[in-house]
């Protein structure tokens, strides 16, 4: 099950373009068949939260309601000891050589598709 990367802040987008790039993440992950997205959202130039990162997850989980993804898990919940990390971990080994397993990163979110 490969893992896909994707930057949604690069170029410290608008809100309106970052959530263009996760719709056409989607897409492509889909087109590809990857099952899994690593999304780069950043936590916000304060270090106290970000617009793009709540809009992003407000927007993965109306994907979740709608059936669009299969589960999405904070970068902050990215650990062993989560129960969606770690189905999915079990699943797919090379995961747990992500380097951000563990670390608490609230600048990323998991996406599965």
């Amino acid at each position: 099950m490969p893992c896909k990367i994707v930057n949604l802040e690069e170029d410290r987008p608008t809100v309106n373009v970052g959530l263009l790039r996760l719709d056409r993440a989607i897409a492509s992950a889909r087109a590809e068949r990857v099952a899994v997205i690593k999304l780069i959202h950043g936590y916000g130039s304060s270090g106290v939260g970000g617009r793009l990162r709540e809009e992003v997850w407000m927007a993965l989980d109306r994907f979740k309601r709608n059936g669009m993804i299969a589960d999405f898990i904070s970068g902050e919940d990215f650990r062993i000891s989560n129960e969606a990390s770690w189905g999915l971990l079990k699943r797919d080994k090379t995961l747990k050589e992500d380097r951000d397993l563990g670390r608490g990163n609230r600048g990323i979110t998991i996406v599965i598709l």
